[in-house]
């Protein structure tokens, strides 16, 4: 290469650095310019409660850092700007750009959505993100909330839950009727087939139910989360497993008029940060349950039980049941029971030889 040649290159190289160093300034500071844009994050949940309170926590930083600050997000604890069970209707209203929530609340209105959060006996956490994430699910998600102007993302799962507390014993199907128990989404249509009564109450609600006697037994989330909510101090019995919730996908809602306004690196960043707040959650909940447990056995000495096999047996026969009758009268809750259940049973029959297999040789 001859001299002038390289010297050519040379002062287009510098040429280029300087534009692109000119970019990058100019960039900065428009950046640094721009008024930061904020948004409000309504949740279902009390405010920093474990897990599931400090994950739109978490969420709200990260989003923050990612973006040097052009958006940021005041997250809301359950009744501090909207009721708990209100966090739908303030997201698809545009009173507050996002939620943190489970969709089964919203069956009244969305019966499909409970499909979103869990099902008795369906799908657990591994099983959920693989669906929603490349099976299709979140697909359809966004079509079930699309009248409503929402847009969805997985927001975090518990993984298997409890089956909850109770002051009786649970020994038959028998001991199910006439329970008055917190229990939400289609499990409690479930407990109410085998005469139960089941209630729905937000979470900061449960331990004075359970402590009056307004209701005689009621589910949360597990070790980790009940121990926080000290209801291991008016229940005497806690059941597992959790038939009713095995693998509990929460949910961030956004406003699609407000995601929309949004420039492109900031949407992906909110998917980004949606993405890692789901994984890590379902981390924590993984972790923290184990000392939780230990706490409940050793310290409180609480009576942890299986559920007789005679009530799983009758759980798992009439979960069907109401789960198809209510898919047949709901064209569009139909069409995303076809799809999980096409997807549950492919998954099951491969962890038949992977996942529960190895669980069987573990023990």
């Amino acid at each position: 290469m001859s001299r002038k040649i390289a010297m050519s290159l040379f002062a287009a190289l510098a040429l280029l650095s300087g534009c692109n160093k000119e970019s990058t300034q100019t960039q900065s500071t428009a950046f640094a310019d721009a008024k930061p844009i904020e948004w409000k994050l309504v949740t279902s949940w009390p405010k920093n409660l474990p897990g599931l309170g400090t994950a739109p926590e978490h969420f709200a930083k990260m989003v923050n850092e990612m973006s040097a600050g052009r958006l940021t997000i005041k997250v809301y604890g359950a009744g501090e700007l909207v009721p708990a069970m209100e966090v739908f209707d303030a997201v698809s209203e545009g009173s507050a750009q996002m939620g943190h929530s489970a969709a089964y609340y919203w069956k009244g209105k969305v019966p499909a959505a409970q499909f979103f959060t869990a099902i008795p006996f369906g799908m657990n956490a591994q099983e959920m993100n693989g669906w929603l994430t490349y099976g299709g699910g979140l697909e359809l998600w966004e079509e079930v909330y699309a009248p409503f102007g929402i847009l969805p993302l997985p927001g975090g799962n518990s993984g298997v839950q409890m089956g909850g507390w109770f002051n009786k014993e649970i020994n038959s199907v028998d001991d199910l009727k006439g329970l008055k128990m917190r229990i939400p989404g289609l499990g409690g249509e479930v407990l109410k087939r085998l005469g139960g009564v089941p209630v729905v109450l937000a979470g900061r609600e449960l331990y004075t139910a359970l402590q009056t006697g307004a209701i005689d037994a009621t589910e949360w989330v597990g070790p980790y989360n009940d121990l926080a909510f000290g209801l291991h101090k008016i229940a005497k019995y806690y059941y597992y497993p959790g038939w009713h919730e095995p693998g509990t996908t929460l949910e961030f809602l956004i406003n699609k008029e407000a995601f929309a306004k949004l420039p492109a690196d900031l949407q992906a960043i909110v998917k980004i940060a949606a993405k890692a707040t789901n994984q890590d959650m379902l981390d924590e909940f993984t972790a923290r349950n184990v000392g939780a447990l230990a706490t409940l056995k050793d310290e409180h000495k609480i009576e942890i039980r299986p559920f007789p096999d005679e009530v799983i047996a009758a759980l798992r026969t009439t979960s069907l049941q109401v789960i198809t009758e209510q898919a047949s009268q709901d064209p569009m809750m139909q069409k995303v029971f076809d799809a999980y259940r096409s997807f549950e049973t492919g998954v099951r029959g491969y962890h038949e030889i992977s996942e529960d297999a190895y669980t069987k040789a573990r023990q």
